[in-house]
């Protein structure tokens, strides 16, 4: 698989997962935006990029947030190219009971599992239009497959980004852009561990370990290869057989 030579942006590529698909992106001949609200984790990023000889920028912003977004978008542009490999990554993961779940918490997680990647989306996907070519890899979940106690909210918004993906793979898939999804399971990274007991819960995973970003990045950087050209609003789940479908 060859991506040399494309311009990728990965939202919430400063850290864990998206960090896993930036690096392997850019390892695979791409150049990488990596943005991320948090702009020092984004430099981290590109840092470890630059030093394995890629080539990166880090972008700061939020990209649930339309102004910001074309801020980033415009920043993109100028220094890297049009975009024609996105990955909609960012996003926060909470629990909370149904019963207790308040409408601030729908709405801030709605606004950036959701929101974020459809104004991101928006945004780039001219340029894809422009070149005849493009790759739209959305981040979702097992849980919004699944269900999962305790996060309606949050399983909500990735079923909602789901939907998007098949949405607009209809939309475009006679434009030569493809757009698909993959759901991680479970996944040890720095948030993961500040959440849930990551080494308890591993001898209840068919494989006995948990998945790491990179597990996660191969997948993404497969669909976002030409060798995947004729696969469009599918999900490829990357979860270690924890859910076999």
């Amino acid at each position: 698989m060859s991506i040399e030579g494309k311009i990728a942006v990965v939202t919430g590529g400063g850290s864990g997962i998206g960090r896993g698909i930036a690096t392997v992106l850019a390892a695979q001949g791409a150049a990488v935006a990596v943005w991320d609200l948090n702009l020092e984790g984004a430099e981290q990023t590109v840092a470890g990029i630059r030093e394995a000889g890629g080539t990166a920028i880090a972008v700061g912003g939020d990209a649930a947030e339309a102004t910001s977004v074309a801020a980033a978008v415009a920043q993109t542009r100028a220094e890297l190219g049009p975009v024609t490999i996105l990955v909609n990554n960012a996003g926060i993961t909470e629990s909370e009971p149904f019963t207790s779940l308040s409408e601030d918490a729908w709405d801030r997680t709605i606004r950036i599992n959701l929101k974020g990647p459809f104004l991101v989306t928006q945004a780039l996907v001219p340029d894809m239009l422009a070149a005849g070519w493009g790759r739209i890899v959305n981040i979702s979940s097992s849980s919004a497959q699944n269900g999962a106690p305790d996060m309606a909210h949050y399983a909500s918004s990735k079923g909602g980004v789901i939907g998007l993906t098949k949405a607009l793979a209809f939309d475009f898939a006679a434009k030569g852009i493809t757009v698909n999804h993959v759901p991680p399971g479970f996944i040890d990274t720095p948030l993961s561990r500040k959440t849930m007991d990551v080494d308890a819960a591993i001898p209840y995973m068919p494989m006995k370990r948990a998945g790491t970003p990179e597990d996660i990045a191969y997948a993404v950087a497969f669909l976002a290869s030409p060798e995947a050209s004729y696969i469009t609003g599918q999900t490829l789940s990357v979860n270690g057989g924890r859910y076999l479908f």
